[in-house]
Parts: C-alpha cells; sequence; structure tokens
C-alpha cells in the first residue's frame, strides 16, 4: 500500500467554473489561464477538460510544447512572450500567439523570424500596474515598428494587466481602466484592436473590464479572486481536494510537548492524531495552531510544527477517530482560503505548491 497522500481533482467542477466565466462575461472570448501546472492541478488534463474554451495562457514554451504535444488545437498565448530569439522558431513551429511587452522582443522580431509563418501578437500596455507592458507614451511608436515586421499580425490584441482587482474599493482598477480605454480611443484612429483586460477579479467584480477577450486564471479551479469574498459567493466549485489518512493516534498528558520545538503543549491529558502529509507534500510549513482540518468530514485542528511528512492534530472533539480515517487538508469541504490565512499566505501558493509525490486522481 503506498502512502496516504492524494489530490482529488475534479474534471466537472472545472468545466462549471468555465461556465462560470461564460455567464460572467457572454460576450467575450475566453483565455484560460493553465500556467504553473494549471495552478498546480495538471496543465494537460486542465487542457482537456477546458476543451470548450477559446485559447489557453502559459507562462513559457515548455508549456505550450506540452500542450501541443499532448494534442491541445486551441490558440495558445505566451504571456510573457519570448525569452530568447531562438524561441521565436518554436513560437512559429507550434503556431503559437505572442505578447510583447519590452523592447528586446520588438527587436528580436525585427531581426528576423524563423520561418515565414504568420505570427499573432498580443501588444501589452502598462496601466499603472509597472510590471510589464509599454507605456502609453511609448506604445504609438512601438505599433509603428510592429506594422514594420511582415510576418506579423500587428498587433491583433491590445491587453494590459490589473493590479488591484481584487479589491472592489481600491481606485486603482477605475485609473486603469480610463488609461487603457482612452489609448484605445487614440490609436483606434488609426486601427482597428480586439482588446483583453479582465484577469478573473476583473470578470467577476469589475464588468466594465469585459472586452474582447477575457483571461481567467484562479477562478476556474475554484478559488475567489475577490478580498472578502468566498468562492461560494459566485457559486465556484473548488477542484482540488487534498487528502491523506491519520496513521497514528498518540494518548499523551497534560504538559507533553509535540513534535519539532516542543511549540505546543498539551493542556490536559488527551489524544493525538498523526497525518501523513507535510511540507514536504506542499502543506504549508508556517502554518499556524489551530488551523482548520477535517477528520471524517469533522473539522479539527492543527497543533505543533508542521514537519516534512506529518502533521499532528487535536483529537478532543473526536473521541471516536482511529488509524486509517480520511483527513481532508482542503477542497471541496474546507476552503483552501481559510487554510492560506492561518499560514499567512494566499491560495494561489498552497495549490500551486503541491509536490510530485501526492497521487493526482481525476474526479
Amino acid at each position: 500500500m503506498s502512502r496516504p497522500a492524494w489530490a482529488e481533482i475534479d474534471l466537472a467542477a472545472l468545466r462549471h467554473n468555465l461556465n462560470i466565466v461564460r455567464r460572467a462575461a457572454p460576450s467575450s472570448h475566453i483565455v484560460a489561464v493553465i500556467k504553473a501546472n494549471a495552478y498546480g492541478h495538471g496543465i494537460v488534463r486542465a487542457a482537456k477538460a477546458l476543451s470548450d474554451t477559446d485559447a489557453f495562457g502559459v507562462a513559457s514554451i515548455d508549456e505550450a510544447v506540452q500542450l501541443r504535444e499532448a494534442g491541445i488545437s486551441q490558440r495558445i498565448v505566451l504571456l510573457e512572450g519570448v525569452f530568447g530569439p531562438d524561441e521565436l522558431e518554436l513560437v512559429a513551429k507550434y503556431n503559437l500567439d505572442l505578447v510583447v511587452h519590452n523592447l528586446a522582443q520588438v527587436e528580436m522580431l525585427e531581426q528576423g523570424l524563423a520561418s515565414n509563418n504568420t505570427m499573432s501578437i498580443w501588444l501589452k500596455l502598462d496601466t499603472c500596474m509597472h510590471r510589464l507592458g509599454f507605456s502609453v507614451d511609448m506604445l504609438p511608436g512601438i505599433v509603428e515598428r510592429l506594422q514594420k515586421i511582415s510576418n506579423t499580425t500587428t498587433p491583433a490584441i491590445l491587453m494590459t494587466h490589473l493590479a488591484n482587482a481584487d479589491d472592489l474599493q481600491d481606485k486603482l482598477t477605475a485609473i486603469q481602466l480610463e488609461c487603457f480605454n482612452a489609448t484605445v480611443k487614440k490609436l483606434g484612429q488609426q486601427q482597428k484592436l480586439e482588446t483583453s483586460i479582465a484577469n478573473s477579479a476583473g470578470i467577476l467584480g469589475w464588468p466594465a473590464s469585459h472586452t474582447d477577450w477575457v483571461r481567467p486564471g484562479i477562478m476556474l479551479y475554484g478559488i475567489s479572486p475577490i478580498s472578502g469574498k468566498t468562492a461560494k459567493d459566485f457559486d465556484l466549485q473548488a477542484v482540488m481536494s487534498v487528502k491523506s489518512k491519520l496513521i497514528d493516534i498518540q494518548t499523551l498528558k497534560k504538559g507533553d510537548a509535540i513534535g519539532y520545538g516542543g511549540t505546543w503543549v498539551c493542556p490536559e491529558d488527551m489524544r493525538v492524531g498523526v497525518v501523513a502529509f507535510g511540507y514536504g507534500d506542499g502543506y504549508p510549513r508556517h502554518a499556524k495552531n489551530g488551523t482548520p482540518l477535517l477528520i471524517n468530514n469533522k473539522r479539527a485542528s492543527l497543533i505543533g510544527r508542521v514537519s516534512m511528512d506529518m502533521i499532528t492534530v487535536d483529537l478532543r472533539d473526536h473521541p471516536d477517530a482511529k488509524a486509517g480515517d480520511e483527513v481532508e487538508l482542503w477542497g471541496k469541504s474546507l476552503a483552501v482560503e481559510d487554510v492560506a490565512r492561518s499560514a499567512d499566505t494566499i491560495a494561489y501558493e498552497l495549490v500551486c505548491g503541491i509536490t510530485q509525490r501526492v497521487k493526482y486522481i481525476e474526479i
């Protein structure tokens, strides 16, 4: 029998969440963002389950090639573009869409493409996020340079990225939208551009960001992108359920210290459970005492430090718990956001951090 540490991936939930995107932005095309191994859910299985989307968004050539070699035929957008001129040949070979966000990438294209295939360009505008993209002042000149490159569709789509859309009270999103729309209007006097603004938070919280293309990421996996809101508020369904089992139960005395460093001391005589899941599997190392988990679908609490292979749990409210009982670390019945808060991190990091030794089971 193998070690009891697994992650159930509910493909029906993934498709359900894609339908939520369509409901929220019915007039937009969809780029399903499946970078970082589909946020830890498995890039190929996610792409196959999301076959009804219009395009996929990835971070690198390696991810794009993996999808093409798995038979994925939809448009694939390289969200960070290329990192060197040698990658342009692969962009053409695998028929990929290319985001251009800096001068070095423009210069790579000007120096000549590796083939005569037409290359679709997404041009990124920086609208006050100050991470990637061209400034408003630079943009007209960049468009003009791209128009002179015969092998590019120049630029088919103008895009930007929202910095603070998860906070519905933050004023920056409105500023970004105003900046983007003014730029599009100015460029529109010269040519017609398709546009793309909305990430998951934009899709659910900022209808004005719904343009020709939307780019859902975290919401596809059943996690709320809006601060103070839960997945249930948007009818999103958790895709990943991370599970293990109790592998031992210790009967301890008042004053006994638990685990490395003895950071948690039994306040009374009590039973303590040991779960076969630790930071070597992707459980957050800095999860605090009291972090919730479920034993036989009933809440329990983490106690003591997280180890590489194990965590320990308080069984005082679980008098009938026994070795072999199922434990849910997060998933359908316990929101990953709850666990993330107890580890001073975000749900994105937890789902992306599941390690290779955890078995994946498709539901």
